[in-house]
């Protein structure tokens, strides 16, 4: 049997992970001295509450070698093999967690998603299907390694503060963005957050989100997914209504869509959107 195992950064719940076969490690969440289990003993609401109410900005941390040697061998079996796919190992140690973890256990393919949260999880269910299809962990592991680099994720913010507390910004653009009404357009690029450019309000930077998917090409063989942050996704259905154009007549309510987790969410605040897809600009070439 092949086992999937994946960490909290890819946003799936732990039903869908369960409905999917695949098996969730908590990153650790650090508010000043109390630590808690992503997704596990915090809740997203809990997490947010926190992040908007209180001064402090949340540290996550890897989960730690001894975890991910312990799930494997508490789920493998004799014959079985197994994908650990990781949060970017530049946002997290996670990769070189399980690449120490998992050393000793054989026919174990540890991947770096270069990605996170819904870019992560596009990874994740791409694997799913190659597993169901029959193929060995190396194989599976092998096709990840080649098509993550397909893999577009996108996000409007609603602030810049958090990207100030998180020390991705300056106080002084920050400031500037508060006063202007200026809302953040990030990326993820080989598994770092940057600043793609700015807009005047939600409308604009919902359009700067198109354009961008437009010029990438979204892939719509592919799945495709959005997430948001914050306690409810109505920022989230307005851009899905107004970039319509882009999904060729696809049901929304097919849409894969997840809440952001504290990784990306500590960056996001409240009300922040983002679209995860594969770039056709890439598969293409």
């Amino acid at each position: 049997m092949i086992r999937i195992f994946v960490d909290s950064g890819c946003d799936l719940t732990q039903q869908q992970a369960s409905q999917l076969g695949v098996t969730i490690l908590p990153l650790h969440v650090r508010f000043g001295e109390q630590e808690y289990l992503d997704g596990v003993t915090m809740t997203p609401d809990e997490f947010y509450t926190r992040l908007i109410e209180t001064d402090t900005f949340p540290k996550t941390s890897q989960i730690p070698p001894f975890q991910y040697e312990e799930a494997l061998k508490s789920e493998m079996q004799t014959g079985d093999e197994a994908v650990v796919l990781t949060i970017a190992s530049r946002l997290s140690g996670c990769y070189h967690s399980a690449l120490l973890g998992t050393k000793e256990i054989q026919n174990v393919y540890t991947v770096d998603s270069e990605s996170c949260s819904m870019g992560e999880q596009l990874l994740v269910r791409k694997a799913c299907i190659y597993r169901d299809q029959g193929m060995g962990a190396s194989e599976i592991a092998a096709h990840l390694e080649e098509e993550r680099s397909q893999i577009r994720i996108i996000a409007l913010l609603n602030t810049l503060e958090y990207l100030k507390k998180g020390g991705r910004i300056s106080a002084v653009k920050a400031m500037a963005g508060r006063m202007l009404g200026i809302k953040p357009v990030i990326q993820i690029v080989h598994g770092e957050v940057s600043l793609l450019g700015t807009a005047r309000g939600s409308k604009s930077g919902g359009n700067l989100l198109m354009q961008y998917v437009r010029q990438e090409g979204l892939d719509l063989s592919e799945p495709f997914g959005m997430v948001y942050s914050g306690f409810d996704d109505h920022m989230l259905q307005k851009y899905i209504k107004d970039s319509a154009c882009l999904y060729e007549g696809k049901d929304p309510s097919s849409f894969l869509i997840s809440r952001m987790g504290a990784v990306i969410g500590s960056y996001a605040g409240n009300d922040g959107i983002g679209f995860a897809f594969f770039a056709k600009s890439i598969a293409s070439k």
